[in-house]
């Protein structure tokens, strides 16, 4: 004789079927009946939830003058054709407003000095969290113009020596691409190794590799007396990422005749 059910389980077992979980896996199974069966459903449910909860993250996690911000991953530098809505894009939690910030407001330091310093710090911020912020992002968040962000952390770049870690210096994404002229000057000017100019600039040793091996290659077409139009058809590359390696040539060799101190 088969066991008898459990009342109490038949008639409130049905109660814990009355979550999100299972609204979506119905939803989908009523716009997508040829999805597949209930356990299909049912991840594709999970998967959903999951997105969800990334960019909704528990209030606990973001503090006053933080906020959640959608980056793109450091390990999916772009394709042609491929768009931000094709990325899975990671949650980043941003320090927007500091004590550091008001203290700098305070002390009458320039709108300029504060802009830099908050656009350098987010960006830190979001690499070490696996995501990378554009221009754009911190135009949207900093309510200034990109070109101004880009103006400043590109200056930023040349007086420091060193890289912001953002989409346009490791995706190779908008304009002020200072990097390739940081990778240049690390390794021919003051010397160092390609790995160590990898652990300085964000970039990895292939992409060091990549930059000045293209950098050698201008330089010897410049060399042979090529144009930069001739550079730029035997490289197959365009012509301004040929000046670009020019310039780049160009104040490496006015370094190389200053005398030494």
């Amino acid at each position: 004789m088969g066991s008898q059910p459990d009342p109490v389980k038949k008639k409130y077992g049905s109660l814990l079927d009355k979550n999100l979980e299972n609204a979506v896996a119905a939803c989908i199974g009523r716009e997508f009946p040829r999805l597949g069966g209930p356990r299909i459903r049912e991840l594709c449910a999970r998967m959903l939830l999951d997105v969800v909860d990334a960019h909704r993250p528990p209030r606990d996690r973001v503090s006053h003058g933080q906020v959640v911000w959608m980056a793109i991953p450091l390990d999916h530098p772009p394709h042609r054709y491929q768009r931000v809505a094709d990325l899975p894009l990671v949650p980043v939690v941003l320090d927007l407003s500091t004590p550091d910030d008001v203290h700098r407001r305070l002390d009458r330091k320039s709108s300029d000095e504060r802009l830099r310093e908050k656009a350098v710090r987010l960006c830190e911020q979001a690499h070490a969290q696996g995501g990378l912020l554009s221009n754009c992002d911190l135009a949207e968040l900093l309510a200034h113009s990109d070109t101004s962000i880009s103006r400043l952390l590109a200056q930023h770049e040349r007086n420091s020596g060193q890289l912001v870690p953002r989409r346009a210096t490791l995706h190779d994404v908008g304009t002020a691409l200072t990097h390739k002229r940081i990778i240049c000057y690390k390794r021919y000017a003051e010397g160092k190794e390609p790995h160590l100019v990898a652990r300085e600039t964000w970039h990895s040793l292939e992409a060091v590799d990549r930059y000045l091996g293209q950098y050698d290659r201008v330089r010897c077409c410049r060399q042979q007396g090529l144009t930069p139009e001739q550079t730029a058809h035997l490289l197959t590359c365009s012509v301004p990422l040929v000046q670009e390696y020019l310039r780049i040539d160009d104040e490496l060799q006015a370094v190389a005749k200053e005398p030494a101190t």
